[in-house]
């Protein structure tokens, strides 16, 4: 890659598929008659695939490919079975290598990770014990496609596996056989996650045990998962295992493991599962070589904690693994805050390359009597063998209102697409009915294809006759015909009264609103501003910089202040930012693109007018009366301590205590960084005085990713760690030459008394209260009071409700990288609406009929969404109204109403009650 930001050539070497993508319609015929087998990658090796194959069921593109180094014709020069076979001509086995240049502005890295390789750990035997898996072989065995069709079952013999050991941090906080130092963050959940599985899949008599050194829980309802899991009899056993040996010839596994007294003991399991950490993918230096850009020593893309995403190299960006281990929130908030970065770098070429679909003028159908068009699909073996497919076909022709059918043997080919426009235009059929797979794939391909033709997209229907039937009744093809049959004619019931329903747009108002002005807010409002919109950030107290004005350092040792005060200077100077501070948000109306929201500021009321807002209210270390805080001077918590340097090194003796005030009843979370920042407090105090005594008394440490380095750095310096239990806290006494800590020890096995001069508390980190913007916002918080994401893994940023956003610690406890990340990616999808100049939203939404409505107001109390409001028609006559940009159509108030005065379009009771007629 050559050239500078906003004008990069990279040179991309494009290997060939061997399957024209615009021919192929995924039907597996190639693969079906493909005589060439090898290990099935997808399937960890457990299963084999042919050399023409689908990578896996979900592939995107969806499209088989050839491999060359399995295939029998570049082996050996014969056999082209998938050419022969395939129907639409997709297979080209003369495809070359090809060498494209591409001019593009910026560039994200996101090239991934593997698991790491247990094959050299000989203690494990993994590749000589069948029963010993890995972490990602087992999720196969757990999946109902899977190699085992989601049986639990152990590998030599396929019994039934009712013991199951999981081995934690397998490559991970391990010098002995890796070099990987670092924690690789996920697998402590995965474990967890598996065996909950795995119990639900086994049922009675299972017995899941985890071995652990420290469980890793640090995430948001990671904790309560963790505790959940443990109450419903998944075992979790603290200690390394030594050796795994086989009992007998039936593959038994003995595993070899000591306790905390010393104790050495021998448990039989049927498997062994081995949880792998991560590793950066194996072409990841000559990546980084193509493209200028610095790796950690863990071969991670090097960054800073103050800019997660930038690399060493201007106008190049990385999210994901490939930046560090983490989860798939938080890979994508980092590819949400990478694209943000790409894009306040590119914004003057915003929009410059698009193309927009043009379709003819809708046709007016209300005149016409209805003409259904049916089009029943093959899909080669998939249906058509199983189904009888020309029995289904004769049989819909006698449907009421069908005036053509036709049967195809790919309807979603490109081919078959256009046929059926042109079918539609000389049959004059004004609604039409595919009966083939799933409309959550290929729904918006016949849409389009209606769209072509002059149709509106809704007067189509799909029945799913092989997902819903040939898949489940592939042993019983006559019943799979009938219930074939049976779904064709409830969708021809449904379709004949279908209606056109008309697309819904807003304008956008291009502005941005950020609520809270912390590093996240900040961090938010730059970010949309930098992107070329126009942002008005509100904080509730007089100055800027909000928790972090507390926070001295980084754990990568980068200077909090002085970041915070360029941040500050930057967010000030901007001519696009409008700040007020000591102001807050009284009342706002609107909905996605058009919000009006009214701020209280000093110098009076305001209203300000937006399109997006992002939540940054952030949050705050909880105060505690536990251990003697606020009634001894030599107690502190959190970043006090530091407040206080003459103390400090007066001080002989330090200690720090964790998990104060949370991962209880109380708060039953994990602040998440709270192990990090006393491990960091306690270098600095050992690097600047060595004699000194530091202790940090703890439940578990959590030092997810890189931040491994910090803990084991500590112990180096001679840090002491002591670990407690919920049911055995430590007990704070001051004396007149100090503060005495009582605890026992698990490895002593005995009580200990620690002298010391200072205390130091983490307490929990809780999100500030916000029940005002919740109620204007109608906004939700989890148990407790952290804000709720529409999902927690795939949209981590957005709340439910469209053009409202969310970083920071208001959604959870997270360092400063993490927040400048989720900050910028709130951003980044803020900006997906505030850079069009319409927000097309589902037209598939309720209706009021207002003249059966009685304005009981129980739509209004219910709807999740704030879209139902009440509208005064007459004096003293109120009525139910829907807000179109802000419904989603989930029909709470159409299930709820009780004179039945809504509908929802597209679902109106007639069409699902004319559905049930046809069905019986």
């Amino acid at each position: 890659m050559s050239g500078e930001p906003g004008n990069f050539t990279a040179t991309v070497r494009k290997s060939p598929r061997y399957i024209d993508m615009d021919k192929c319609i995924a039907c597996g015929l190639c693969a079906e008659k493909c005589p060439a087998k090898t290990a099935n990658e997808f399937e960890e090796g457990l299963a084999k695939r042919k050399a023409a194959y689908l990578p896996y069921a979900q592939a995107v593109p969806l499209k088989y490919v050839i491999d060359p180094v399995r295939c029998i014709y570049f082996k050996k020069g014969k056999c082209r079975a998938c050419e022969k076979y395939c129907p639409t001509g997709a297979v080209n086995l003369e495809e070359q290598e090809e060498i494209l240049e591409l001019q593009v502005g910026s560039v994200i890295m996101t090239t991934g990770m593997r698991p790491f390789d247990p094959s050299a750990i000989d203690t494990y035997k993994y590749r000589d014990f069948p029963n010993v898996v890995t972490s990602l072989e087992f999720e196969r065995i757990l999946a109902a496609e899977g190699p085992t069709r989601g049986h639990v079952v152990r590998l030599s013999d396929e019994q039934p596996a009712k013991r199951i050991a999981w081995l934690q941090c397998v490559g991970s906080r391990d010098m002995n056989y890796s070099s990987n130092e670092y924690c690789s963050g996920v697998c402590c959940m995965y474990a967890i996650k598996e065996a909950v599985m795995a119990k639900e899949h086994v049922g009675e008599g299972f017995e899941p045990s985890i071995f652990y050194m420290d469980m890793r829980t640090p995430g948001k309802d990671f904790e309560k998962y963790y505790t959940k899991a443990e109450g419903d009899g998944v075992r979790f056993v603290r200690s390394r295992v030594h050796t795994i040996t086989q009992k007998d010839e039936s593959g038994t596994l003995l595993l070899e493991y000591a306790t905390e007294d010393g104790r050495m003991l021998w448990e039989e399991f049927d498997l062994a599962v081995l949880s792998v950490g991560m590793e950066p993918t194996d072409s990841v230096n000559e990546i980084a070589d193509s493209l200028g850009i610095e790796l950690t020593k863990h071969r991670f893309v090097d960054t800073r904690d103050t800019s997660p995403v930038s690399t060493s190299r201007p106008g190049v960006f990385v999210a994901g693994v490939a930046q560090g281990c983490k989860d798939i929130p938080g890979s994508v908030m980092e590819a949400s805050a990478a694209a943000c970065n790409a894009g306040m770098e590119l914004a003057p070429a915003r929009g410059t390359a698009v193309k927009e679909k043009v379709f003819p003028p809708e046709r007016e159908i209300d005149p016409e009597d209805i003409r259904i068009g049916v089009f029943v699909c093959n899909c080669g073996s998939n249906i058509g063998g199983v189904a009888d497919v020309p029995a289904i076909a004769e049989y819909t022709r006698g449907l009421p209102h069908v005036a053509y059918v036709e049967e195809n043997q790919f309807t979603c080919s490109q081919d078959t697409q256009e046929k059926i426009a042109q079918t539609i235009d000389e049959n004059n059929l004004n609604r039409v009915v595919v009966a083939a797979c799933t409309p959550r794939t290929h729904e918006p391909l016949f849409q389009e294809t209606l769209q072509k033709s002059g149709l509106n997209p809704y007067l189509f229907e799909m029945a799913n006759i092989r997902n819903q039937c040939t898949w489940c009744h592939f042993n019983d093809k006559a019943k799979a015909t009938e219930k074939s049959k049976d779904l064709v004619r409830m969708a021809v019931a449904k379709a004949a009264r279908l209606e056109p329903i008309p697309e819904l747009s807003v304008e956008v108002s291009s502005a941005g609103l950020v609520i809270g002005g912390g590093v996240g807010g900040m961090t938010a409002a730059l970010s949309l501003a930098g992107q070329g919109f126009p942002v008005t950030l509100v904080e509730k107290s007089p100055e800027l910089g909000g928790a972090a004005r507390d926070v001295h350092t980084t754990w990568q040792g980068h200077d909090v202040q002085s970041c915070l005060k360029d941040l500050e200077a930057e967010v000030r100077g901007h001519d696009k930012i409008t700040v007020l501070c000591s102001s807050e948000v009284r009342k706002s109306d609107g909905f996605v693109g058009n919000f009006q929201t009214e701020v209280a500021t000093p110098d009076g009321e305001t209203t300000v007018t937006h399109g997006a807002i992002i939540l940054a209210t952030g949050g705050r270390a909880t105060e505690t009366q536990e251990y003697l805080y606020g009634k001894s001077k030599r107690v502190t918590k959190w970043h006090e301590i530091e407040q206080i340097p003459e103390k400090v090194d007066k001080a002989r003796s330090i200690a720090f205590i964790q998990c104060v005030g949370s991962r209880d009843e109380n708060r039953p979370y994990c602040s998440h960084i709270c192990c990090t920042t006393s491990i960091s407090q306690a270098i600095a105090i050992k690097e600047k005085a060595p004699d000194k005594d530091v202790f940090i008394i703890y439940r578990d440490i959590r030092t997810p990713g890189s931040k491994e380095t910090l803990y084991k750095k500590a112990r180096e310096l001679g840090v002491v760690f002591i670990r407690y239990s919920l049911e055995n806290k430590p007990q704070v006494r001051e004396t007149d030459q100090g503060l005495e800590i009582e605890l026992f020890d698990p490895i002593l096995q005995r009580q200990v008394v620690i002298s010391a001069d200072l205390l130091n508390l983490a307490t929990a980190i809780e999100p500030n209260r916000i029940d005002e913007l919740l109620s204007i916002f109608k906004l939700p918080v989890n148990s407790e009071g952290f804000l709720m994401e529409a999902h927690a893994k795939l949209r981590p940023v957005e709340f439910a409700s469209d053009g409202m956003f969310m970083c920071g610690l208001a959604h959870y406890p997270k360092a400063v990288e993490e927040s400048i990340s989720q900050a910028k990616a709130a951003a980044s999808r803020a900006a997906t609406i505030l850079g069009k100049p319409k927000v097309h939203i589902s037209p598939l939404i309720s209706q009021i009929n207002q003249e059966k409505c009685i304005g009981c107001g129980l739509c209004v109390e219910l709807c999740p969404f704030g879209a139902i409001v009440p509208e005064e028609i007459s004096e003293g006559v109120v009525r139910a109204k829907n807000v179109p940009a802000s419904c989603k159509g989930c029909g709470i108030c159409a299930a709820s109403c009780p004179q039945r005065a809504i509908d929802m379009l597209h679902f109106r009771d007639a069409q699902i009650e004319a559905e049930i007629e046809a069905m019986v």
